[in-house]
């Protein structure tokens, strides 16, 4: 088959999906990629033909605007901010994703690229296939991932309802936008002011959750129409090799912490790394520290802490005592598979969710939000996760579990299962 994959957002979010279509590639399919140019080399690196669509998430998320936003938390303004960023590029999205979409046999997407997806679909009559990393079906086993600590609590009627609350959430953030493509674009007449969720092409095949049962169980109330695959990991590239100074740090002491935001922005980073550096003395605790996008600064650091712009995490995490993080769903799992307690600060959207799903496994401290963090809370929690044995073997034996499963090639098997996708002569 020829498969276009729509990855739209921050790595995390792109990063699975490039495991994916390292999977269907290994299984005999064509794949195209069409996402940020901050993922060209990335997705090439990978073997995975590359499209870009304009416009780099890496500059919204470093943008003043946004870097307030992000620490305040607010889930609303955040939205509001990206959508309004959409709106400039959408059309040219839309433009981009029709040229390498065009002779496809199957497009799939997640949440951030759904709705530019179907539209697709639909200009060019390609079928279309949800992939998620989060839950997005309704179901009365837990909320909505969006809403607060304390949903859990309510009624099995009240949590599906959230799940569809949500959807129309992000629906009304992007519907203007959406709309705009269609129209202008595409040609195409606009979605209800409901959203496109009752489509028949969204409808038609099932939908893959890109996460471990070890993790989420598949609720009791998800049919065939929902197939939880397990996590699609994208392994470290095998030709990378730790700097000589990194090798050294790792060989001459004990297990440090590790500790990043990844594309979580910091509108004063030197304040966040003394608050680091502050806990890391409190508790005499070794550190490898990566920048990622967050900015956080090396200054004069103690040669009892390591930091680097960026080290794979499947590199990395097998090798630190735990991993303290922004609670992103591609970082919580590298986290999960390597089988070390997380301490999770979430800023915004589903973090908070993978926060209390840790410490609800019994794996990371409870969560302790962007806003409220400090140097006493990190320290506390950094003592937790190296003095607590029973933690430490609970993720210990949740990585093991994670480690047997095969998320991608599970993935593949269900694409493949639908093989009237396939046109006569291709695989």
């Amino acid at each position: 088959m020829e498969i276009a994959i729509i990855a739209l957002g921050s790595r995390g979010d792109v990063q699975p999906y490039l495991a994916l279509g390292v999977g269907l590639k290994r299984a005999g399919h064509h794949v195209r990629v069409v996402t940020h140019e901050d993922f060209e080399s990335l997705t090439q690196a990978h073997g995975l033909t590359y499209y870009g669509v304009k416009g780099s998430v890496q500059a919204i998320a470093n943008s003043p605007e946004m870097t307030a936003l992000l620490e305040k938390g607010n889930f609303i303004a955040i939205t509001a901010k990206t959508a309004k960023a959409v709106q400039k590029v959408v059309v040219e999205w839309s433009q981009d994703g029709l040229e390498a979409c065009r002779g496809a046999d199957l497009i799939i997407a997640g949440i951030g690229g759904m709705f530019v997806g179907l539209a697709l679909g639909e200009k060019l009559g390609i079928p279309i296939m949800q992939a998620h990393l989060v839950p997005f079906t309704a179901t009365r086993a837990f909320p909505s991932v969006l809403l607060p600590a304390g949903a859990e609590r309510l009624g099995g009627w009240f949590k599906r309802l959230s799940h569809r609350l949500t959807q129309q959430a992000i629906w009304q953030g992007v519907r203007s936008a959406d709309n705009l493509a269609r129209k202008t674009a595409l040609g195409l007449k606009p979605v209800s002011f409901w959203g496109p969720f009752q489509s028949a092409l969204l409808k038609q095949y099932p939908t893959l959750y890109g996460f471990s049962p070890s993790v989420i169980p598949k609720p009791d109330d998800w049919g065939d129409e929902a197939q939880v695959t397990g996590y699609w990991f994208l392994e470290a590239d095998e030709s990378w090799q730790p700097p000589a100074a990194l090798t050294r740090f790792l060989e001459d002491g004990s297990k440090p912490i590790y500790i990043g935001f990844g594309s979580m922005s910091q509108r004063k980073p030197d304040e966040t790394t003394k608050l680091i550096l502050k806990a890391l003395a409190d508790t005499g605790q070794r550190a490898i520290l990566l920048s990622g996008w967050g900015g956080l600064k090396a200054g004069d650091l103690p040669d009892t802490v390591y930091m680097a712009e960026s080290i794979p995490h499947a590199w990395l995490f097998e090798r630190v005592a735990a991993v303290v993080h922004h609670g992103g769903a591609g970082t919580t799992a590298a986290g999960l598979r390597a089988g070390v307690p997380s301490i999770i600060i979430p800023f915004m959207a589903d973090q908070p969710f993978w926060g209390r799903r840790a410490a609800a496994l019994g794996v990371g401290t409870e969560p302790i939000r962007r806003q409220q963090l400090t140097a006493e809370r990190l320290a506390g929690a950094i003592r937790q996760v190296t003095d607590d044995r029973g933690m430490q073997e609970r993720a210990r034996a949740l990585g093991e579990a994670i480690r047997q499963e095969d998320g991608v090639g599970r993935a593949v098997a269900v694409i493949q299962a639908h093989s009237p996708f396939s046109k006569p002569g291709r695989v």
